[in-house]
């Protein structure tokens, strides 16, 4: 049995439509908190900037702050981004659900909590553990 049908079966046309609806609305979020933080940092794509406050020991030290929080913060988003468009992608190749470990389908519960998960609880665990 090929992996497309095995998801057709396990999981239902109406809910795929709902977990698509749900990737995409995060992807367009995500894509408008990007751009909203590049746009104050004065970037149109890539690294936020640094910033610039003033010469002074404290204007520079909340410089780098600021830089290194909007760093962290673009590249949680990034991330975030880049595994909602994986998800859309195996929705469209029709192995969204299935655990890239085990092979099995993961539960609807598990999707609904984590719509981008690759991986099953079980598997995740054992992941986690093994970190």
């Amino acid at each position: 049995m090929s992996t497309k049908s095995k998801q057709s079966t396990a999981v239902s046309a109406e809910f795929l439509e709902k977990m698509r609806l749900i990737l995409e609305a995060d992807r367009k979020r995500l894509t408008n908190e990007l751009a909203e933080l590049r746009q104050k940092a004065g970037t149109g794509e890539g690294d936020a900037a640094f910033p610039n406050y003033g010469d002074s020991e404290e204007d520079n030290a909340r410089e780098v702050a600021d830089y290194e929080a909007n760093m962290g913060i673009e590249n949680d988003l990034e991330k975030s981004l880049r595994d909602v468009n994986s998800a859309l992608a195996r929705m469209d190749k029709g192995t969204y659900g299935i655990c890239r470990y085990c092979g099995k389908m993961m539960s609807e519960k598990r999707l609904l909590a984590r719509p981008t998960s690759s991986a099953c609880v079980d598997c995740k665990k054992t992941i986690v553990q093994e970190a």
